[in-house]
């Protein structure tokens, strides 16, 4: 008896859990906006590239909208908890504590490339997803000014919110050029990015 493949990855799909359902649905959106832009891309586009079906998308998502958000808001709370976790585990100098940590976040970067470039794009014209970004965009500003206050030398307080800034352009801007420059060793992306950051910290 010869079995309906169609039938077969129906039945194979129907016994992935909610979890697993939900991993395709992101990854499947994250690969489409990443590539095709927020507006062009549609939640018909994500529920065919997931294999799931509209109803599904919509019980772990409430919108297109929604799913895009949750996808920012992930990628930013780990690029900043796990490399700083690598910077405060690490013993040794602070030069060589700080090139482990960013390191860790372009190896971040690497492992992530569509939700990081979903990330680091400037927003589509959603004012909702425009604020979010903003505000996201703020949070990575005031950690990097966190930073140089806990391990940088005295700097003119006046100075403090442009250099923090400076260090987040500098970081999403490299990685966005990365992910477009794909044969650049990660070595040398880390090497360029701690000219800049160190010569703003010093230290040893």
């Amino acid at each position: 008896m010869v079995t309906n493949s169609n039938q077969s990855v129906s039945t194979e799909r129907h016994r992935l859990s909610a979890t697993e359902r939900r991993a395709l649905i992101e990854e499947a959106g994250a690969r489409l906006f990443a590539r095709h832009g927020f507006d062009a891309t549609t939640v018909e586009d994500i529920v065919s590239a997931a294999g799931v079906s509209k109803p599904m998308l919509y019980r772990h998502f409430e919108s297109k909208r929604d799913l895009h958000m949750r996808l920012m808001e992930r990628r930013r709370d780990e690029l900043a908890s796990e490399p700083l976790t690598k910077f405060l585990e690490a013993t040794g100098p602070q030069k060589k504590r700080l090139a482990e940590m960013v390191d860790a976040w372009f190896a971040h970067v690497e492992h992530h490339p569509d939700t990081a470039k979903m990330l680091f794009q400037d927003a589509p014209g959603d004012q909702q997803i425009q604020s979010l970004q903003a505000e996201l965009r703020r949070r990575q500003r005031a950690a990097d000014v966190a930073m140089l206050r806990e391990w940088g030398p005295p700097l003119p307080e006046a100075e403090m919110e442009p250099l923090g800034e400076i260090i987040r352009s500098a970081l999403t801007g490299l990685a966005l050029w990365w992910l477009d420059n794909p044969e650049v060793p990660r070595s040398a992306v880390v090497g360029a990015m701690l000219r800049t950051t160190q010569g703003i910290l010093g230290g040893d």
